[in-house]
Order: C-alpha cells, then structure tokens, then sequence
C-alpha cells in the first residue's frame, strides 16, 4: 500500500531540493520562454531588404525607372558598384545577393523594340534566400509601359526587356547544395559542444576533482588538457561528413581542403572551450546541460542554416552574428561552393577566433582552485 503521508514528505524534500537549486529553475522557466519570443520575431521565411549591386554605364531614364521598380518591391537594397571586379569580389565574399548589370544602349535598345537583356548575377548558394525576389521580377517587367514611345504602347507587344538571372555558384538551385554544408556546422556544434560540457562537472561530481587540484598545474593548462584530444575526435567527424557528402550528395569541393579543415579546427575548439566554460561555471551537471542547450538552439535557428539570415530583423542578425556557427557555416559554404581562399574566409575567421578568446578567459577566472 502506498502511504500518502511519506509521499508527502518524499515530495516535500524533493520540491525543498528544487528550490534550493536556483539556477535550474530559472533555467526551466527562461529557456522556453526566451525561444518563443526570439523565434517567434525573429524567423522569417520571406527575405526582404537583399543588398544588390548596380553595374550600369548610361543611367538613362529606362534603366531609373527599373531600378526604381526594382527598390519599390522591397527585395533589392541597390547601391552602386564602381566595376565588374568589385561586384565579383562583393558576391564571392557574401556581402551582395545580387548584381544588376545593364547592358550599353540600353534606351536605344528598348525604342528599337529589341527586348535587350538585363542582366542578374544572383548568390544562388542559399536558394531559399533568392526564391521571392527572383520571382517577384516578373512583375516588374512591365514598368517601362508608360514610358515607352506612343507607337509602342498602342501596340500590345511583348514586354520592352527581359530580365536574364544567373545563379551563380549552385546554378541548378539544389537545396542540398546548401543544406549539406551546413549540415557539417551542426553536426560538429551539437557534438563537440557537448563532448566538454560535463568534463568538469563531472570530476567534481565523482569525486575525482581533488586529484586535479592537488596537480601542479594552471587552470589554462587544464583546459587545454581537455580540449585538445577532442579536436582529433572533431577532425574525425569532419572527414567522415565530407566523405559522406561528397560520395552521397555529390558535394563539390571547389575550394581548398587544407582551408578548410584549419577553419573548421578553429571552430571546433571554439566549441570546446564553451562547453568547458560551461562545465566551469556550473554547480553539477543539469546546470551544464541546460546552459548548452540554452545556446545551442538560438546558434543553430539564427545561422542562417534553416532559414534565411537575410529574412531575420536587425536585432535577430546581431545576435546570430555572436554565434561562431553563423561564421563557420559562410565559411563552408563559400569554400565548397564558391572556391573562396583564405583572404576571402578573414572576415568569418576572426570572430570565431575573438568568441573563442573571450569563454576562455570566462572560464580561466571562474575556475576554482579549491572545492569551496
């Protein structure tokens, strides 16, 4: 028979153990709540606002009145591009969605009746990013109708010019093409995030804690000792995927493999040294755990791996860029697919390199020498 007087003393210890365990039930009430309202503003499957690049010789009234259309659409942010390399440059390094180009007489073109041809060079590398603002330019298509000469207005004809887009980097507009690369980020993330989390709390935990503090040994040396055997297990899974993908989803490999492995091994110590932090910081191993999964979910949903960054607000972009997954999947993605270099990877590089910096230093000062 169950007695309800000791379960009522079994729940009452076990509610007493919860509140004294403060950390955790913050953790359970801000966790959920916290992803409701950040996903919930901050997903957006539509892109707007794309930055574009304007490549254009005449600036005659045809091609204003375009680009005016093409800025009333809410897809195209345009600014001007003073050549056809620093277009290249802006596309290979991700700072332009697409490039405009028009072609010479243009005007002459379209009082002709020839349909010339405008030009849109689109980063094709996330087609989901592209999709609307692509198809929206069907629309606009028939914006020059009111400044067309009479003759061509009273005579129905096809559209006075056409709109010509080449996907650059992924031109068949292959999901898997982007969704394998940053599959690589998470996979390594959800792993090696989680391989240090428990590595302190748990000799504290066991009781083998005082062995390590008795050591001659500097927190940073600790930490290290830690991580280091797990980039190999890291470096592993990296082959392991590339083979996968490249042999299962024909990946291409345009770029150099030696770039890309040094920066993933960045990133995958990156992640150990948070899960170290993490494991620091924390008084037993639920609090480590929680605080892992408190960053994991926001760092995979604002990378831009399962929707566009692009489409996300201001605010939601700031902190996604916080993220090293958000740095790590553009570096995938432009070394597979776009055949960048390192002069190309620095911008990415460098904030998983300070984020890695800066939970090390967290962790060295709130390391504990003694177990009080």
């Amino acid at each position: 028979m169950i007695s309800l007087t000791r379960l009522y003393a079994l729940l009452r210890k076990e509610w007493i153990q919860v509140k004294r365990d403060a950390i955790t039930l913050r953790f359970i009430i801000a966790l959920p709540m916290m992803q409701l309202f950040l996903f919930g503003y901050a997903i957006n499957t539509n892109p707007q606002h794309l930055p574009t690049g304007l490549l254009s010789v005449e600036h005659s009234k045809y091609e204003r009145t375009i680009i005016a259309a093409l800025r009333n659409s809410g897809y195209y942010d345009i600014r001007t591009l003073a050549s056809e390399a620093e277009a290249e440059r802006a596309l290979a390094q991700g700072e332009l969605m697409f490039v405009i180009a028009f072609p010479p007489n243009f005007e002459r073109s379209i009082d002709r009746g020839e349909r010339p041809a405008v030009l849109i060079d689109a980063d094709a590398t996330d087609p989901s990013a592209i999709g609307n603002a692509t198809a929206a330019l069907a629309t606009i298509t028939g914006a020059l109708d009111r400044d067309l000469p009479p003759v061509m207005r009273t005579t129905p004809t096809a559209p006075a010019f056409q709109f010509v887009i080449h996907a650059r980097y992924n031109p068949e507009q292959l999901t898997v093409l982007n969704i394998v690369p940053g599959l690589i980020c998470i996979v390594l993330v959800m792993s090696t995030l989680f391989m240090t989390t428990l590595s302190i709390t748990k000799e504290r935990e066991r009781g083998t804690m005082e062995n390590l503090l008795a050591m001659p040994v500097r927190p940073i040396e600790v930490m290290v000792a830690k991580i280091v055997p797990y980039v190999f297990i890291g470096y592993i899974q990296v082959v392991l995927i590339l083979i996968a993908s490249v042999v299962f989803f024909q990946l291409p490999l345009r770029g150099s493999l030696v770039t890309l492995l040094m920066a993933l091994g960045l990133f995958i110590a990156c992640n150990l040294a948070l899960g170290i932090t993490f494991s620091t910081v924390s008084a037993n191993q639920m609090q480590a755990i929680q605080m892992a999964q408190f960053t994991l979910l926001p760092s995979i949903m604002l990378s831009g791996f399962m929707f566009p960054f692009r489409g996300m607000p201001a605010w939601a972009q700031w902190i996604g860029e916080i993220f090293p997954t958000t740095h790590a999947m553009r570096i995938v993605r432009s070394v597979l697919l776009k055949g960048n270099g390192t002069p190309d990877i620095l911008p990415e590089l460098w904030p998983i390199a300070a984020f890695m910096v800066a939970v090390v230093a967290i962790a060295a000062w709130c390391y504990r020498e003694t177990l009080e």
